[in-house]
């Protein structure tokens, strides 16, 4: 691997991170819980209703730490626990009503903002490359 190859590798990582830490602050909603709890409820909208040793597994951390972090979204009222319809030994965690709302809301706000820097600057090349970029980082993120 040359310094080119590290080099683009540096210069894509240091702006990914700031377009996310931009976003996370852009807004309002999202500031109101962690990374993980945010994380958590896009998880559990994806996924309709996990364990939550599940989530623990992909979010990459301890059934304890998850059981805190559901511990404050029931607390909040944005998630249920419901006995396992094929092992009632077990809990599934889903989101309630607001819950999804909450998640739904924090894309939003996300979205409208980038949509607004977008528009206000790039021009139509730009948003092209942007465009076609997504692709090959996707590969990206899916690479293991």
């Amino acid at each position: 691997m040359g310094d080119k190859d590290l080099q683009l590798s540096s210069d894509l990582r240091t702006v990914v991170t700031r377009l996310v830490k931009k976003l996370r602050r852009e807004s309002v909603t999202g500031q109101q819980l962690s990374l993980t709890e945010r994380s958590t409820l896009a998880l559990l909208l994806q996924h309709g209703s996990l364990l939550p040793s599940e989530l623990a597994s992909m979010e990459k951390i301890t059934n304890q730490s998850m059981s805190q972090v559901l511990a404050h979204l029931l607390e909040r009222g944005f998630i249920i626990r419901a006995n396992s319809e094929t092992d009632k030994r077990k809990v599934m965690i889903s989101l309630t009503e607001t819950g999804e709302k909450m998640i739904l809301q924090v894309r939003s706000e996300r979205d409208e903002w980038l949509a607004k820097a977008i528009a206000a600057t790039c021009d139509i090349e730009d948003q092209e490359i942007i465009k076609r970029a997504l692709k090959p980082l996707t590969k990206i993120v899916d690479f293991e």
